[in-house]
């Protein structure tokens, strides 16, 4: 399947800023499942200063920083892209998820050792006991891996309520439990959180995911949105393997990877700080085109 992504994020005030430093993560990964033919990044006004480079996760970021402030800050990502999706085994031959987790504990395979940074708590993701309680009922002795992410990614779509009024980018996952319900990024941070709590390993996934629109009307441009959902080390054979809890799939052709890390701090579409500006707004809008 071949997108066109364009995501525009606009920044405006009512007094100018002065100063401003920014990080962005706005390109596509290239990985087995997606191939990225082109992408670019325009910001308006120009920066003083900017560089693209890899972090740590192997993600593509820029930073830029205005010495000489603006008025209005636009940023456009740019981006053609072929998601080929993947093909999964039938879920009950997957490895148990106890073999993933000795294995892990071993840090004897080169994947083990690359998932060993997403074994433990962050400042997002944090596991405490009635959460993993909550996830042992998914990873009973000897359930295959694949299975037990199916199921735990089925009850969480189940249990808990999508709201976008009840949680803010900086809400735990316990008070997510507590409310049942949130956001994708929630959700995500909420089945990392599980996994990790009984030795898995478990990451954070930003993206975009291909929407339509209700029979019968026109498709909108720009009202597509960012995603997120989170990816389990499956063992050598598998690697890594996506998961989606706001929509209870396993993402194939609809799902586009921009970034990931170990929760929504690493990767955030774009972060920074200013000085100025006054009352202050920000409008986003991200289109998904075939």
């Amino acid at each position: 399947m071949k997108y066109r992504i364009t995501h525009t994020t606009v920044y405006s005030g009512d007094e100018r800023v002065s100063v401003c430093h920014n990080a962005a993560w706005l390109f596509p990964r290239s990985i087995a499942s997606q191939k990225v033919h082109h992408t670019r990044l325009d910001i308006t006004p120009s920066p003083s200063v900017r560089t693209d480079l890899e972090d740590p996760f192997g993600n593509q970021m820029s930073l830029f920083s205005f010495n000489e402030g603006y008025d209005k800050l636009t940023v456009t990502a740019l981006s053609d892209i072929t998601v080929n999706g993947r093909v999964l085994p039938p879920l009950q031959q997957s490895p148990a998820w106890e073999e993933i987790k000795r294995e892990l504990e071993s840090r004897q395979t080169p994947g083990a050792l690359e998932a060993a940074e997403y074994l433990y708590d962050t400042q997002h993701v944090k596991s405490f006991a009635e959460l993993r309680d909550y996830t042992k009922a998914s990873f009973t002795p000897g359930r295959p891996i694949l299975e037990a992410m199916a199921n735990l990614t089925s009850r969480i779509h189940k249990d808990f309520r999508y709201d976008p009024t009840t949680t803010t980018v900086t809400s735990s996952v316990a008070e997510v439990f507590g409310h049942h319900s949130g956001v994708c990024q929630d959700f995500a941070h909420l089945a990392i959180a599980g996994m990790r709590s009984i030795g898995l390993a478990a990451r954070y996934i930003s993206g975009y995911l291909r929407t339509y629109p209700p029979p019968g009307k026109p498709r909108l441009v720009g009202t597509d949105a960012s995603h997120a959902w989170y990816s389990a080390y499956c063992g050598e054979y598998l690697s890594w393997v996506d998961s989606d809890p706001t929509n209870n799939i396993f993402p194939n052709l609809e799902h586009v990877t921009l970034a990931w890390g170990r929760d929504y701090n690493d990767v955030p579409p774009i972060k920074g700080v200013y000085l100025g500006g006054g009352n202050h707004q920000l409008n986003v809008s991200v289109d998904v085109a075939t």
